[in-house]
């Protein structure tokens, strides 16, 4: 699409593929919310979507996607990609940006369905996020945070070279809750091999960046 050229671009690595969703992916997306994403009774997102039953939470799926693209601005967009391996929809994985031709700064979020946990492709497609904002978008930073009892998700963090970035009380199912913050500077940052990045330049301008510009301009 002429006008919406982020329908055409991808993140590839030596096994997954980021795209933003066709319907048929969002149906596939949704099949792994229904599915579930995380163990009964923990809780790693600070709005608790996955306490809905399994068709509410579906449908809650694609919803947000479609918000997502009705909202998105040069200014203040979230970029969610699905996650491909070996031809299936496992997961979604987020990066967004708010005033980022300034902050140069993105967050990170994601989920992926639970049965494909622990094959190292949660690790493996936040690389992949990182990939695209550091060499493709010229950022100087990306921030994430977990609660402090979710250690697998602060484990892909600390794999990739964040470093604590301070500590945040909040509320999740009207408890306390703590939530470590992590940061990543471009030059803590190592390039991975085998990591590409295809039809971005039409989509600088939704990213708040001119086009044609380099990178790290």
């Amino acid at each position: 699409m002429r006008h919406w050229p982020l329908f055409a671009l991808r993140v590839t690595t030596p096994r997954l593929e980021l795209r933003l969703p066709t319907l048929d992916d969002l149906d596939a997306l949704a099949d792994r919310a229904a599915e579930g994403v995380h163990e009964p009774g923990g809780m790693p997102f600070g709005v608790p979507w996955t306490d809905a039953p399994p068709l509410e939470r579906a449908r809650s799926t694609v919803q947000m996607h479609f918000r997502q693209w009705g909202t998105w601005s040069p200014d203040d967009w979230h970029c969610s990609f699905v996650v491909a391996w070996e031809g299936r929809i496992v997961g979604t994985q987020e990066m967004a940006g708010r005033d980022f031709a300034y902050t140069r700064e993105i967050s990170t979020g994601s989920w992926l369905g639970l049965r494909f946990q622990g094959r190292g492709i949660g690790t493996e497609m936040r690389a992949a996020v990182l990939h695209l904002a550091f060499a493709g978008l010229g950022a100087r930073y990306a921030v994430s945070s977990a609660f402090t009892d979710n250690p697998r998700s602060l484990a892909v963090s600390r794999r990739l070279g964040y470093r604590d970035d301070g500590i945040e009380v909040c509320r999740r199912r009207d408890e306390t809750a703590r939530q470590q913050r992590v940061r990543l500077a471009r030059e803590d940052w190592t390039a991975p091999d085998g990591f590409a990045i295809h039809g971005l330049e039409p989509c600088l301008p939704l990213f708040g960046l001119a086009e044609g510009r380099p990178p790290h301009a």
